[in-house]
């Protein structure tokens, strides 16, 4: 722990406070993601694994002594894009370089790369950050982009 500042542990005491939902000291394992990214970080499902999430509730529990430690070697962890990552990766789609791509493509990237997403997490992230289409098929991607990552 001696990797984390004393902000960070109060930042992280806090996010850890939110998801112990019963008071008990404990968050489920499983919601450690949600912590980390609550916290800023962006860490892929494998990472919250190997750093000891779970993938289905109720199957471990921890303490904000086990967390802690979770939470400073996913801040050394360099595997995390930001913000502005992902917005060179999505210039690749704009041809015009006018902000705009094909939703389509942005479908299609969603479904087929990286951490490959089910059909209905993407409907759901679609309907919830995508702006409406122009009559060309057209949205504006940084502004998707914005509301993911909130």
């Amino acid at each position: 722990m001696s990797d984390l500042s004393k902000n960070d542990i109060e930042r992280a005491s806090f996010a850890f406070s939110i998801y112990d939902f019963d008071g008990s000291g404990k968050i489920d394992a499983y919601n450690v993601g949600d912590v980390l990214r609550a916290l800023n970080s962006n860490p892929t499902l494998a990472t919250i694994e190997k750093l000891g999430g779970t993938k289905k509730k109720g199957e471990k529990q921890l303490t904000i002594d086990e967390f802690l430690p979770i939470y400073a070697q996913c801040k050394k962890d360099k595997d995390q894009g930001c913000y502005e990552d992902f917005l060179e990766c999505l210039k690749l789609y704009d041809k015009a370089e006018n902000g705009l791509m094909l939703s389509a493509e942005l479908t299609h990237t969603l479904l087929a790369l990286g951490e490959r997403l089910e059909d209905s997490e993407v409907a759901e992230i679609i309907k919830d950050c995508m702006d409406p289409e122009d009559e060309d098929g057209m949205i504006p991607y940084a502004s998707f982009l914005k509301k993911v990552m909130a």
